[in-house]
C-alpha cells in the first residue's frame, strides 16, 4: 500500500481568511464567534454564530461566477486555491487523469435555498434563477474545483452531517493509499448560517446564546460555524520525487455506525472509529500525543467522547493531549473535521496545540488533559482527529509527523 503525504492546505472560517491567520488565531486562543449579521435575526433566539467577518464575493469572483456559485462553494473554491498554490501541483497530462476531488458538505447551498424560497414565497416571484438547481447541489462545489483545476479522477460530494469532511478525507485517503488515484483535493465546506439554517437547529434545542464551551462543566450547547478547509493529499513518493513540502502524513482511516439512535451519540460507535483508526494505521494507543476533539459543547457529545477516548486508548487517555478548536470558529457542520485537521497539523508540524476556550470549570465525566484557555507547547508525533455526527456515522483519521 502506498503512503499519504498532506502537500497543500487552505481554508477560509471565523478565525481567518486563509491558514496562516486561522493558525494564528488558534495559537492565541481567540474567538470568531460573534453576532450574527443577516436578515431576521431579530427573528431568532440564537443570535450568534462563528460567521466569516469581513468577506466580499465580488472580490474573489465576477458576476457570472457569483450567477453559479452558492456561498458553500465560494469557500471552498478559495480554500482549494490556496491548497493547490501551496502544493505547488499543476494537473496536466497523465495526472490529470490519476487526480480527482472528494469534498463534504452538509448541507449544500442552503443561501440558494434561502434566497430562493424568499423571493418565490415572500416576495411573490413566478421565476427563479435558471442555475438555481446547479448553484444548490451538494455536488456543485465539488465538480466546480474539478473543472477549475482539470481533475479528471474520481470527483464526488459526500453528505454524512458533521462528519462529512472527514468521511470525504478518508475516502480521499484511501483511494490513494489504494493506487487508485495519485493526488486528491479533498476537505469540506458548509454556510449554514442563514435564518432558516439557525431556525431548523433552534429546533433540536442544542444551540448555546452565548459561547461554546467544550468539556467544562457549564456548557451550554453547540454553536454554529462555516467556512472551508481543503487540503491536497498525494502519494508519499510522489510527493517526495518532486521536492514537495510535506506538511503531514495520512497514516490511517476508519468509520463506523451506531446503528442505534438519530441524535444521541454511541461511546460503542465512537470508540469503534477511534480503536479502527489506530489498527488502520498500525499505530500504539503510546503514540498518540494529541486528539482534535469532535467536542460540540453538547452535555451528549462530550462525555460520550471522553469515555470513549479514555476505554480506548486506556492509560494513554490521561497522557495525551484534546481540544476542541469549535470552541474558537463554531461548529462548521459538514465543513468542521475539515477546518479542525489543520489543527492537528499544527501540532504534529509546528509542536503548538490549539486549545479549548472558554472552559471555566472541570467536569468530572471528562477528566482528560483538556488544553484549556491557552495554546500549549509540545512534541506530538501522532494525532487523531474526531468527528461523531447525527444519524451515528464516526469518522476517525490518523496523522503522523514528518
Amino acid at each position: 500500500m502506498k503512503r499519504v503525504a498532506i502537500t497543500g492546505a487552505g481554508t477560509i472560517n471565523a478565525l481567518g481568511h486563509d491558514v496562516p491567520s486561522t493558525l494564528e488565531a488558534m495559537r492565541e486562543g481567540k474567538s470568531g464567534i460573534g453576532p450574527l449579521d443577516f436578515p431576521n435575526v431579530d427573528r431568532l433566539q440564537i443570535k450568534i454564530g462563528g460567521q466569516v467577518r469581513g468577506y466580499d464575493e465580488a472580490t474573489y469572483f465576477n458576476r457570472q461566477q457569483i450567477a453559479l456559485y452558492d456561498r458553500f462553494t465560494q469557500f471552498t473554491l478559495l480554500a482549494a486555491r490556496e491548497a493547490v498554490a501551496q502544493s505547488g501541483l499543476s494537473f496536466g497530462g497523465e495526472l490529470a487523469a490519476q487526480a480527482g476531488v472528494v469534498l463534504g458538505t452538509a448541507a449544500g447551498g442552503m443561501n440558494t435555498w434561502e434566497d430562493n424560497y424568499r423571493a418565490v414565497y415572500e416576495e411573490g416571484k413566478n421565476r427563479v434563477h435558471p442555475f438555481v438547481v446547479p448553484k444548490l447541489m451538494n455536488n456543485a462545489a465539488a465538480s466546480h474545483v474539478s473543472m477549475e483545476y482539470n481533475l479528471k479522477g474520481p470527483s464526488f460530494t459526500v453528505s454524512t452531517a458533521c462528519a462529512s469532511s472527514n468521511h470525504a478525507m478518508g475516502l480521499a485517503f484511501q483511494m490513494i493509499r489504494a493506487g487508485s488515484a495519485r493526488a486528491m483535493v479533498t476537505g469540506g465546506s458548509e454556510a449554514m448560517l442563514t435564518f432558516g439554517g439557525i431556525k431548523a437547529w433552534e429546533g433540536l434545542r442544542v444551540m448555546s446564546r452565548d459561547a461554546c464551551r467544550p468539556f467544562s462543566r457549564n456548557r451550554n450547547g453547540m454553536v454554529q460555524g462555516e467556512g472551508a478547509g481543503v487540503f491536497v493529499f498525494e502519494d508519499y513518493d510522489h510527493a517526495r520525487a518532486r521536492g514537495a513540502d510535506i506538511l503531514a502524513e495520512v497514516t490511517g482511516f476508519a468509520m463506523t455506525s451506531d446503528a442505534a439512535d438519530i441524535v444521541m451519540p454511541s461511546q460503542q460507535g465512537a470508540g469503534r472509529a477511534i480503536s479502527g483508526a489506530l489498527k488502520d494505521s498500525v499505530m500504539a494507543a503510546s503514540d498518540v500525543g494529541y486528539i482534535n476533539a469532535h467536542g460540540t459543547g453538547t452535555a451528549a457529545n462530550d462525555k460520550t467522547e471522553c469515555a470513549a477516548v479514555a476505554h480506548e486508548l486506556g492509560a494513554q487517555a490521561d497522557r495525551l493531549m484534546i481540544s476542541s478548536t469549535k470552541s474558537m470558529h463554531g461548529h462548521c457542520i459538514g465543513g468542521t473535521g475539515a477546518v479542525e485537521l489543520l489543527a492537528c497539523i499544527m501540532a504534529l508540524r509546528d509542536g503548538v496545540i490549539a486549545p479549548t476556550i472558554g472552559y471555566e470549570e472541570p467536569d468530572p465525566e471528562c477528566a482528560l488533559d483538556i488544553v484549556a484557555n491557552e495554546a500549549r507547547e509540545a512534541k506530538v508525533s501522532a494525532a487523531l482527529s474526531n468527528a461523531f455526527a447525527f444519524g451515528g456515522l464516526n469518522a476517525v483519521l490518523a496523522l503522523r509527523a514528518v
